[in-house]
């Protein structure tokens, strides 16, 4: 017990990496880590910062005639046929795409998008890297669909319906408002020290926030049983964590699997999570483990390639690899951990419920961010994923690859703050039509 202790401060404080640490209620140390026990035996390093603040701001006044500042009336219908054909029909607001600064262009949004089901786990939708708006498709996807519709307007009986009408107000969040938190997520081979350039930033500019490490990961305890490392079993982590930290405002960052979880929070916590930012978390598809992945062959000969992953995960997770690219790669403790946890992982990928229906009903505001060299995550299922999404914007980083946030932390930085701190004009009339 006492070595384990030991070992946990150890890795906190030098930032050794040793997935071994003992059962224990909660370790609170200096500068920021912590352990947080999810279940007994199954301990999380987090790092959580609360920086001192000033005092609040005032309350802000509300807008003259009713209306609520950054409200959006959030209403769609999604059908989903028995031929795997979904329709989903925009009826509510539209936020308008050229409010967020970080879009390689814009599109007027659809108020209809049809898709294949079957068809979109081989197919990319057409269009640029460019800004998705609310239901809309990509731009030339409204064509598409309409040049298919004749065939598809016989009647018939739908196999699934799903109206969503509700309010949603998006506010800009400040570091200065203390009922904002921000979480960070990472993947699949990574730790919390990926996060590294956005928890100092953030933090500098007086967010509070919170970044665990997954379990098998970083300073995180590395049970030695697959079924710890199923996406259900690291789902329940994830809630875990934040039930504890969250508060009236939270906003989810996820980065690769990472980003799975974040839908899950999303959608559980639909009053909670204010935003969501998505960074390479690829297409609204359920997840399924590949029969053909590399990490599905025996452990024994996996083992003997873990020498070369870290190599591969570096020729494909970063655009350049160069020594200052190698020095990123230790320093995230990306790719740091067993060959069993990252086979446990890979084959635990099984979520048949995150869908594409599943993300068409999720209200809550999305930015994409896509490094455009990423191997691993094409662009065109980011391109998928704002076409699903209610409210969604896509910002390609032309310089970046998979670990786009260590890369080009400068630019991540400034992106997801101006999306932060984004919050969406009231629509004309909104609110002063209800009290005639």
């Amino acid at each position: 017990m006492l070595n384990s202790i030991t070992d946990g401060l150890l890795c906190c404080l030098m930032g050794k990496t040793t997935n071994a640490v003992g059962p224990l209620d909660s370790v609170e140390s200096g500068n920021g880590y912590s352990f947080m026990e999810v279940k007994p035996g199954r301990i999380l390093r987090v790092r959580h910062s609360t920086p001192s603040r000033p005092a609040a701001e005032p309350p802000e006044e509300p807008q003259a005639g009713g209306a609520e500042r950054g409200t959006v009336h959030c209403k769609r219908k999604i059908t989903l046929y028995r031929n795997g054909q979904l329709v989903i029909e925009n009826l509510g607001d539209a936020v308008r795409s050229e409010i967020l600064h970080c879009h390689n262009g814009s599109a007027e949004p659809n108020s209809t998008v049809e898709l294949e089901l079957s068809e979109l786990a081989g197919q990319a939708p057409a269009g640029t890297p460019g800004a998705g708006t609310p239901g809309a498709g990509t731009p030339g996807s409204g064509a598409r669909d309409a040049a298919a519709a004749p065939a598809k307007r016989r009647k018939r009986k739908p196999k699934k319906v799903i109206n969503i009408d509700c309010k949603k107000q998006i506010t800009s969040c400040k570091g200065t408002h203390g009922d904002v938190v921000l979480f960070f997520i990472h993947g699949v081979g990574g730790s919390l020290d990926i996060w590294k350039e956005q928890l100092d930033f953030f933090t500098k500019l007086g967010y509070e926030v919170v970044a665990p490490d997954l379990a098998g990961h970083g300073c995180s305890s590395a049970p030695q049983i697959a079924a710890a490392y199923t996406f259900y079993a690291l789902a329940e982590d994830m809630r875990a964590v934040f039930k504890r930290y969250a508060k009236k405002r939270n906003i989810l960052i996820g980065h690769s699997y990472g980003v799975s979880f974040c839908t899950f929070l999303a959608h559980e916590y639909p009053d909670l999570v204010h935003k969501v930012i998505m960074i390479n978390g690829g297409g609204p598809t359920a997840l399924e483990p590949s029969l053909c992945s590399i990490f599905n062959m025996p452990t024994c000969v996996l083992h003997c390639l873990s020498p070369c992953l870290a190599w591969s995960f570096l020729k494909a997770g970063f655009a350049h690899q160069g020594a200052k690219e190698k020095q990123l790669l230790k320093e995230g403790n990306a790719f740091n951990v067993s060959s069993f946890v990252l086979r446990a992982m890979m084959s635990g990928q099984y979520w048949p419920e995150g869908d594409e229906v599943y993300h068409a009903e999720l209200a809550v505001p999305v930015l994409l961010v896509h490094g455009m060299h990423d191997k691993f995550v094409p662009v065109e299922e980011d391109q998928r994923m704002a076409e699903i999404l209610l409210i969604a914007f896509l910002k390609v980083i032309d310089e970046g690859s998979h670990m786009v946030m260590m890369e080009c932390p400068e630019t991540v930085n400034t992106l997801l703050h101006e999306f932060v701190l984004w919050e969406p004009e009231t629509p004309a009339g909104d609110g002063q039509g209800e009290k005639k």
